[in-house]
């Protein structure tokens, strides 16, 4: 069975949050325009800077947060503006729901759809999402299993199934 977008670009953003530098939590993020990718970012610490997982370095607390990390919404949202991308429209698939502090730059970035994996601390961002129109989209109940799988699509493929005259040797 063919994914519905929301479900691709989720996936996606699962895939980026591999590239996180939190030891505490890995968080991938991916902003969309008009079915196309327009920036990427997950969290970790400023550029050129120490990460939290390197040798000897470990998280930066303060009350019960690591301050080192730079989150993953607004990482991508900072490689957006570095690329010259518009974000407005556009829709954040995140595999945490933000912040409090990230909500706020989404909305001023003129994001106006958000998708997030698992809930994230902080129950302001619904409240506020409906009062400004933009739509928060709980996936968590959507993550892929093997049940999802359409078995009768499968065969057995064989070695030989995949020969291309002139491209391997057989």
């Amino acid at each position: 069975m063919r994914l519905d977008w929301d479900s691709y670009f989720m996936g996606i953003a699962e895939t980026v949050s591999s590239r996180a530098t939190c030891a505490r939590r890995k968080v991938g993020a991916i902003l969309v325009k008009n079915q196309a990718i327009i920036a990427t970012g997950y969290n970790g610490s400023m550029r050129s800077r120490p990460h939290c997982t390197d040798e000897k370095v470990g998280c930066l607390m303060e009350d019960a947060h690591c301050v080192r990390t730079v989150h993953a919404e607004c990482n991508t949202i900072c490689h957006a503006a570095l690329n010259g991308v518009s974000t407005k429209g556009a829709t954040l698939y995140t595999t945490s729901s933000p912040c409090w502090i990230c909500f706020k730059i989404v909305v001023n970035a003129g994001i106006s759809r958000i998708c997030f994996g698992t809930f994230y601390r902080d129950e302001r961002i619904f409240e506020e999402a409906k009062a400004l129109g933009i739509d928060l989209v709980d996936m968590s109940s959507k993550k892929k299993t093997d049940s999802d799988v359409d078995s009768s699509i499968i065969k057995d493929v064989k070695a030989d199934d995949l020969y291309i005259p002139g491209f391997f040797k057989k």
